[in-house]
């Protein structure tokens, strides 16, 4: 399976973003598909996931504020009022049904004025 992540860039504080990820190859294997972010400095963090039954999990930091989508082998996560604290790498992820995971290249969220 291959990850393939866009919608990354510098937003001011407040403003949204839009992240996309699409999965291409053996993609009958995919359970999860979802979202973790790393920032600078910091443990890489579980952001939202979506599992191919239709349920969404957030963390804590971003409920309310943060939408995930799935439509089959695409995810979105549409991150609105953002904070200078969601600045991070995001990982586009998917979780097979045997439990392992893939994981795309990463895309750069930067959230400064």
């Amino acid at each position: 399976v291959q990850l393939q992540a866009s919608g990354g860039g510098l937003v001011q504080p407040g403003e949204f973003l839009t992240l996309s990820c699409a999965a291409s190859g053996d993609i009958a294997i995919i359970n999860k598909m979802g979202w973790y972010r790393q920032a600078p400095g910091k443990q890489r963090e579980l952001v939202a996931v979506a599992t191919t039954g239709g349920k969404s999990t957030y963390n804590d930091f971003v409920k309310g504020r943060f939408t995930i989508s799935r439509d089959n082998v695409k995810v979105t996560l549409r991150m609105n009022s953002l904070h200078a604290e969601d600045t991070a790498v995001y990982y586009c992820y998917t979780e097979f049904w045997s439990g392992g995971l893939a994981w795309g290249p990463g895309t750069l969220v930067t959230v400064s004025s």
